[in-house]
């Protein structure tokens, strides 16, 4: 009997033993100078088990002169790692890439637990964390600098790069795993001292990887996880000690951060929101397109900023498409995250399922046509979760609210237009910019869509066009607010300050002060 390597792989998959279930009791609490601290008083944050719609454990949320306090750890572990070698922090972070691959699913499942993704997405999250770690162990490369002899008579010149001091990171609940590790591996490989203020949805992925790092020899005080909410981002943005702040979540806040840090006079990147479309032209391979769509907008049930939230219907195609899209939509396997075949998981909150209804009450209202609507969707042996199946609208035009605003669930608007300048157009009045895709066969269409459209990450053929490690991260329009993109060699650049010195010895110096403008001689 002969099988085909897919079926072999979905064979395997199948067969393979059930992850084990991450079902921790304990609060969560700090980890400050290498080691956990849990409060005993103060704030705390219930942490859901979304699956299962109860609480599984609590969070605490820091003070300000709590997060003063780590700050001021981080501060002073910065004065020995930024004098530490960048080949000794290499070293540390190899040994943590090592750890990572070691224990990547136990920490998928604790993001499947809180979060709810299903666990082989959860893995993929993991794995693409651990991709930025890989470029971060090239920074003795990375930080060379430059150097010119001779710049004139006598004269050298070099620049070189130096770390900011404390610098902070500030993550969604989406991404409990890869978007700190977007931050923290370049931002301590660069020689500065990092403190983590996840999502306090999802927190406990933080101290785990904050365990990792230690095992793996980062000293005390480099690296420091401050759980909490907005009194802890604003202690960490007035902090003067702070030089530094990177932020990922939604476009109202980012921008918040981003005039906050401006006002303090601190560098921010701060990435928002986004509305990403899809645009399928009439020449596309269709079952090809409806994969890619389905994956792409139901895929961790929506809640990603790279995730398709508009298909742009272009001339006929929208006539071949719907139907299978309708079936395939009706069709997806939604259940708990840990059943390896499920396609997708729990809404991450009961207050997220609340507005994500909201959003599609208001498409019926405003006229939309709803093809599939998965209000109401029951998992057996988990009723009480968070569900909701995925739900599609046809006929939806630019004015609607849900075509206007991220409702970052599974609900897939499809807007149907006549040519590809109409598409074009469509795509870049959005005031998001963040990620866009084309299906075509058509090279002349792929490389114009690609040179004329507004957004900052585009994928052609490919729908969640998320670049990798050694390229960077980020969009344009409000899904960005800053100078510098993500990871890859903007993150060094934003982690870091430029300094250049001109060097000369005073053999070589003439007698007499100088009081014209020096020029190159």
């Amino acid at each position: 009997m002969t099988f085909l390597p897919q079926k072999l792989n979905k064979l395997h998959k199948m067969t393979m033993n059930a992850p084990q279930a991450f079902e921790s009791k304990e609060d969560i609490g700090h980890y400050v100078g290498g080691s956990v601290v849990n409060p005993k008083d103060g704030r705390f944050s219930d942490v859901y088990n979304p699956a299962k719609g109860a609480v599984a454990r609590r969070v605490a949320l820091a003070s300000r002169k709590e997060v003063d306090a780590a700050v001021a750890v981080a501060q002073k572990a910065f004065e020995s790692w930024s004098q530490t070698s960048p080949l000794r922090r290499a070293r540390i972070l190899f040994k943590y890439l090592e750890l990572l691959n070691a224990n990547r699913d136990e920490l998928a499942a604790m993001i499947t637990a809180e979060h709810g993704k299903v666990f082989t997405d959860a893995q993929g999250e993991v794995t693409r964390g651990i991709e930025i770690l890989e470029f971060a162990t090239g920074i003795p490369e990375l930080l060379k600098g430059d150097y010119t002899e001779q710049v004139s008579t006598d004269i050298d010149n070099w620049v070189m790069r130096q770390p900011l001091g404390v610098v902070a990171g500030i993550t969604p609940f989406n991404f409990p795993v890869m978007v700190p590790m977007w931050m923290f591996p370049m931002a301590i490989a660069c020689g500065n001292t990092f403190i983590l203020k996840p999502s306090p949805t999802d927190p406990s992925a933080s101290l785990f990887m904050a365990k990792l790092l230690k095992e793996a020899g980062l000293p005390d005080g480099v690296f420091n996880v401050v759980q909490g909410d907005k009194e802890a981002v604003d202690a960490l943005i007035e902090n003067p000690d702070v030089k530094a702040i990177s932020f990922v979540g939604s476009t109202p806040i980012a921008n918040y951060i981003y005039e906050r840090c401006a006002h303090f006079g601190k560098r921010s990147q701060a990435l928002g929101g986004a509305k990403n479309h899809m645009v399928i032209m009439p020449d596309a391979d269709i079952d090809k397109a409806i994969d890619a769509l389905v994956g792409a907008a139901y895929g961790s049930a929506g809640e990603r900023c790279m995730a398709i939230s508009v298909a742009v219907l272009v001339g006929d195609v929208a006539e071949k498409i719907m139907p299978k899209l309708i079936e395939r939509t009706k069709t997806l396997k939604v259940k708990n995250g840990m059943e390896l075949d499920a396609e997708m998981g729990p809404i991450v909150t009961k207050a997220a399922l609340e507005r994500i209804t909201g959003y599609i009450e208001s498409g019926v209202a405003s006229g939309a046509k709803l093809l599939v609507d998965g209000r109401g969707f029951k998992v057996p042996s988990n009723e009480n979760g968070y569900f909701l199946g995925g739900t599609l609208f046809d006929n939806v035009t630019p004015n609607m609210k849900i075509y206007l605003e991220e409702i970052f669930g599974p609900v897939l608007s499809c807007v149907r237009v006549a040519n590809f300048t109409e598409a074009l157009n469509l795509v870049n009045a959005c005031e998001f910019g963040n990620g866009v895709a084309c299906f075509t066969s058509d090279g002349n269409i792929a490389r114009e869509f690609a040179r004329r459209v507004q957004v900052g990450m585009v994928g052609i053929n490919v729908p969640i066009p998320v670049p990798m490690a050694w390229h960077g991260f980020g969009g344009w329009k409000k899904s960005l607010f800053g100078d510098m993109h993500a990871y890859g060699k903007e993150g060094v650049r934003f982690y870091t300050k430029q300094k250049s010195v001109m060097q000369r010895w005073p053999e070589s110096i003439a007698k007499g002060a100088e009081f014209v403008m020096p020029t190159s001689k």
